[in-house]
């Protein structure tokens, strides 16, 4: 069973997504407090992100935000964290996220989420990334997705074997016990990273 003690949250900065999205979060955030379990995420204010960290705070959690310098001059980040990062650029912030993590959930977001998610999925294939990796598939959101990686597979793009890499989960309620009995992954999975 994985321990967790801190986890990566990739989620959106949108302010106008269906309000299904923030109960989610919500839910989400609360569950991990009541773990005991610190979340690192980007570092905005509004939207999901600002959601997660709003919750995460009142519930008296611990919340670390990963933000570049060029978003914060914009004033897009959250103001009241327990503490918050500045990068220089998106790859930099990108690489302290998932650093010293237990794990890493993915919400419901845009292109900059799904970026998140899928530069971490491709470490994890590659071997440089080994940790549990649960993407909440909150009103059926990640349905295509889902679809889009079995296909993947189902035309040699990737093994079989690279479905185990990720947990999509239905209910927020779930994600910490999917993380805690993920499947271990192997450190020499740069050994079957290619469809030979």
């Amino acid at each position: 069973m994985t321990k967790l003690s801190l986890v990566c949250v990739y989620c959106a900065s949108s302010a106008m997504v269906n309000s299904i999205y923030f109960d989610a979060t919500e839910i989400l955030a609360t569950e991990l407090v009541r773990n005991g379990i610190g979340v690192v995420y980007g570092g905005g204010a509004i939207g999901l992100m600002g959601r997660l960290a709003d919750t995460v705070l009142s519930k008296g959690g611990q919340i670390t935000g990963i933000i570049p310098k060029f978003m914060d001059d914009v004033e897009w980040s959250h103001r009241g964290l327990t503490r918050l990062i500045f990068t220089e650029t998106m790859h930099q912030r990108k690489a302290k996220m998932i650093e010293n993590v237990d794990a890493v959930i993915a919400l419901p977001g845009g292109t900059g989420t799904f970026e998140e998610l899928f530069e971490v999925i491709t470490l994890k294939r590659l071997g440089l990334f080994s940790k549990p990796i649960a993407i909440l598939n909150t009103n059926n959101f990640y349905e295509p997705l889902k679809e889009m990686l079995n296909k993947c597979v189902l035309e040699n793009f990737m093994k079989p074997k690279h479905l185990a890499m990720w947990s999509f989960v239905e209910h927020p309620e779930s994600i910490i016990p999917t993380l805690q009995n993920a499947p271990q992954w192997s450190k020499d999975a740069i050994n079957f990273a290619v469809v030979r």
